[in-house]
């Protein structure tokens, strides 16, 4: 796993702490009979090499390899697809209640980390899952952020196999039968037993969710983990109620230097195993992200109502620093992003200025709360929309391409879509400027490398510009298509409109153009269906202006992981393929200029 990850880049920390864990599992369970359900799915890497795929991995989250993440179409044994946290449970109960209702005989175990558990479906699925007695359903609980203490040692192991072995459960069984005449003294015996295992195990609240809980044990140590699973699998055939184990791993485990540092080994590139992560040679041109946490520092410098939110993606967001700096205005909330979005509407209610740092494909699990708590109230909360439009090696769970869809039907929400790292800048400063719900969407990774200003210079809000004066054709680009579309009109002689907001649209100078051009073409790295170019079209009719228009963006199908560029350029969103597509749109109706074709990304 380490040498092919260290050639492809992929999650490293979280699969090191799973091996052991994931040999238990297999070993004991009839996988893929029994259904066995990895929540988030960043850490199936050993899982994948166990079951039929160790041949595939030079390929992993390669244009054409296996994903990086549980697909049911790689194989029968990934039971259930995912890539978003918290869905385990919920998915794995529905498997054990299928199976009971089908009369077939299997068991289903779910495999969730201790920050997934921090979500409220975690914990909904949990409720649900409490009450059917019958369910043979094993919720394992993978606790890699607390240390392997001493009592997770010999004695702990020897009390976990004796609370998941026969004997403990015949003897609350008999307690139940026994005691359960007497009301007073089997209350006083539930007490007992719950007080007992209370000074031995670190957490009761499973069991007030009718788990029988089990644990913490080594997560690493297949001497406790397989006598332990096996004694629970005997539980589960005798329909002994929904289990619950706690196992404690480590990120990182078996490589020292991800043992040291698992967050920066989370999600690495490519690296030689034998060196480590080394910083190059030449600083990288800064990404989009830092963009963001170095503007949202400075803004919060100036103005102290700004707070910054995050549902527990810190660094991925680029808010260490501002979390060093202003720790008294940073919370991350967990991996709750319905709770964060209302969170931050209670903030603005009381005046101040929030900032939700957010992935794009991640909004979408708040969306009932964006509309009902932020919009209805038109409460001035900032989204700020990292990971917008193609994501590459993570694939269609993580990609971007819906927000501007799903945003703009929402009254009182406006977007906007730099093309570059200083636009990025001076749009989030608009968006702070405002009164009512303003996101500002950008890409993973680096721009063209526009140096943003130091100063906190807004653009005018909702206002485009035009970039490159052209005749004939006007190509409108939203975001950072913005480049391609250049390079492409310098061979078309086209206008290039930069229009800088998908809402509100800049209609004044969409008609101006609309009415200076014969063709128009609208370019978006976002959904077609319900996108900017939807916008621009709707304006065009509202208008009565009828002008040949035509869409370039994200077709209807979810598109899989690769290189960011090369997906682009299968979409025909580089320069070449916009100059192709507009070529074949147009060429019959329009004298365009010739010119050799541009070279397509190989």
């Amino acid at each position: 796993m380490l040498h092919n990850v260290a050639k492809t880049g992929g999650h490293l920390s979280s699969n090191l702490g799973t091996v052991e864990l994931t040999v238990a599992l297999h070993y004991v369970f009839n996988t893929p009979h029994d259904r066995l359900v990895w929540d988030v799915g960043h850490q199936t890497y050993p899982h994948k090499i166990l079951t039929g795929r160790r041949e595939g991995m030079p390929s992993l989250r390669q244009l054409g390899g296996i994903s990086g993440f549980p697909r049911r179409d790689e194989s029968e044994y990934d039971t259930f697809g995912t890539a978003h946290s918290s869905t385990s449970i919920s998915a794995a109960l529905g498997m054990a209640l299928a199976a009971r209702q089908k009369g077939e005989d299997r068991k289903a175990v779910a495999v969730i980390g201790d920050g997934a558990m921090t979500a409220g479906m975690a914990f909904e699925a949990l409720n649900n899952a409490g009450v059917e007695r019958d369910a043979r359903l094993l919720v394992v609980l993978n606790d890699n952020d607390m240390s392997i203490s001493p009592p997770v040692g010999a004695l702990n192991r020897y009390l976990a196999q004796l609370m998941s072995g026969q004997f403990y459960s015949a003897a609350r069984h008999v307690g139940r039968t026994v005691l359960g005449q007497v009301p007073p003294l089997f209350e006083l015996a539930k007490r007992l037993e719950q007080g007992a295992k209370g000074m031995v195990t670190p957490a009761t609240l499973f069991e007030k969710f009718g788990f029988n809980y089990i644990g913490p044990i080594d997560g690493h140590d297949l001497d406790a983990l397989i006598p332990t699973l096996e004694n629970i699998r005997e539980l589960m055939q005798d329909k002994a109620g929904p289990q619950f184990l706690h196992v404690v791993t480590k990120k990182g485990q078996g490589y020292k230097l991800a043992e040291a540092d698992p967050i920066a080994y989370h999600g690495p590139g490519k690296f030689d195993p034998a060196v480590g992560l080394v910083k190059p040679a030449t600083p990288p041109k800064p990404t989009f992200t830092q963009v963001f946490g170095q503007w949202l520092c400075d803004m919060a410098e100036q103005d102290p109502r700004l707070v910054g939110i995050t549902p527990a993606m810190r660094e991925g967001s680029g808010m260490v620093e501002f979390h060093r700096r202003f720790p008294d205005r940073y919370y991350d909330v967990g991996i709750a992003e319905q709770h964060a979005v209302t969170f931050a509407a209670g903030l603005a209610c009381e005046g101040l200025k929030p900032v939700v740092a957010i992935y794009s494909t991640f909004l979408q699990r708040g969306y009932d709360q964006l509309i009902h708590d932020v919009a209805i109230q038109n409460l001035p909360v900032v989204f700020a929309l990292d990971r917008a439009g193609l994501v590459g090696a993570d694939g269609a769970t993580h990609a971007g391409n819906y927000d501007i869809a799903y945003l703009r039907c929402i009254p009182n929400v406006s977007l906007a879509c730099p093309a570059d790292e200083r636009e990025c800048r001076q749009l989030l400063s608009t968006a702070f400027a405002q009164d009512h719900p303003v996101a500002v969407r950008y890409p993973r990774g680096a721009g063209v490398g526009v140096e943003p200003l130091k100063d906190l210079e807004a653009l005018p809000f909702g206002k485009g510009e035009i970039r490159r004066a052209g005749q004939r054709i006007a190509i409108l680009a939203f975001g950072t298509l913005l480049y391609p579309a250049l390079q492409a009109a310098e061979r078309l002689g086209a206008t290039v409109v930069n229009m800088r907001w998908a809402k509100p649209l800049d209609t004044e100078l969409l008609l101006q153009v609309a009415a200076s051009h014969e063709a128009l073409v609208t370019l978006e790295e976002g959904a077609i269906m319900g996108g900017a170019g939807s916008a621009v079209a709707e304006a065009l009719a509202a208008a009565g202006v009828v002008k040949p228009l035509l869409q370039l963006g994200l077709p209807d199908e979810f598109i899989e992981h690769g290189d960011p560029a090369r997906l682009l350029a299968l979409q025909g969103l580089d320069a070449a393929g916009i100059e192709a597509a507009v070529r074949r749109r147009y060429a019959a109706d329009l004298a365009l200029p010739a010119a050799p074709a541009l070279k397509a990304v190989a």
